[in-house]
């Protein structure tokens, strides 16, 4: 007999096109004689039905419970360009490095003629990327603080608070295996 995998209206990672769906129809399939379908597909809009197997849902990433820590942004000597041959550079003679561990490595990096072709925009995104820890503390404090007390929230607040949801939603959900999620209590 089968069981339902997914339900109506949930996101869904479908495989064979490459693309997030949500559900619209879970069908399942009747044969006389049988108290439950003995087969379920679902519909997600794309012109055809799906098997439970083709679809996959997203999970939390596991590596989002480790602390995210304090990234920092730092500068590395440039070892192919010296400062005087680079004046248009903000920092002459180096570029951003983005730091994600305790120890000073791990993290972002550019390939130097990236960072020669617009460093206004690497600066820009260097900066961006050591500060996305705050940022995303900020978005679940945000969305966090009007799902407590929706109805006390302005509807603009509550408006930014659902985007801020989803944005980190996009963040934190992973794909998963109907197979590797939790098997539900029969």
């Amino acid at each position: 007999m089968a069981r339902a995998v997914f339900q109506k209206g949930q996101r869904v990672w479908v495989e064979c096109v490459g693309a997030w769906a949500r559900i619209e129809k879970v069908q399942p399939v009747w044969a006389k004689g049988f108290d439950e379908p003995v087969r379920i597909t679902y519909d997600v809009g794309l012109g055809r039905e799906f098997q439970s197997s083709e679809l996959s849902a997203p999970a939390e990433d596991p590596a989002m419970e480790r602390e995210m820590g304090h990234w920092r942004l730092l500068r590395a000597r440039n070892k192919w360009q010296q400062a005087e041959d680079c004046p248009h550079h903000p920092f002459p003679g180096t570029y951003p490095v983005v730091v994600t561990d305790p120890s000073d490595w791990g993290g972002w990096r550019v390939p130097g003629a990236e960072y020669d072709r617009d460093p206004d925009r690497i600066e820009l995104q260097a900066r961006l990327i050591a500060a996305a820890p705050q940022l995303m503390a900020l978005a679940e404090r945000l969305a966090e603080t009007a799902s407590e007390s929706p109805e006390d929230c302005p509807p603009e607040m509550f408006a930014l608070a659902t985007q801020a949801r989803d944005i980190l939603k996009s963040v934190t959900e992973v794909v998963v295996t109907p197979t590797a999620a939790p098997a539900e209590a029969a």
